[in-house]
């Protein structure tokens, strides 16, 4: 899947790599699309929550091993 840019939040714990999600989708143009790398496991609830409150599209979440990808679309 194609994306406009790449966060790497490995190794923070909740509630970091939603924290650092927002900003990152903040600084980005409506439609284009962020992947997020996560090693918190409470990572899977809280982006389909975080997308959920905030109307940014969630176009899909994985495990990788140990890491978390996540790509979202901007609104």
């Amino acid at each position: 899947m194609n994306y406009d840019k790449e966060l790497d939040a490995r190794g923070l714990a909740c509630p970091l790599p939603v924290v650092k999600t927002r900003k990152a989708l903040n600084e980005m143009a409506p439609g284009q699309v962020l992947r997020v790398l996560s090693t918190d496991a409470g990572s899977m609830a809280d982006m389909k929550a975080f997308a959920e409150q905030t109307g940014h599209e969630l176009l899909s979440s994985s495990q990788e091993g140990s890491t978390y990808v996540f790509v979202i679309k901007r609104k």
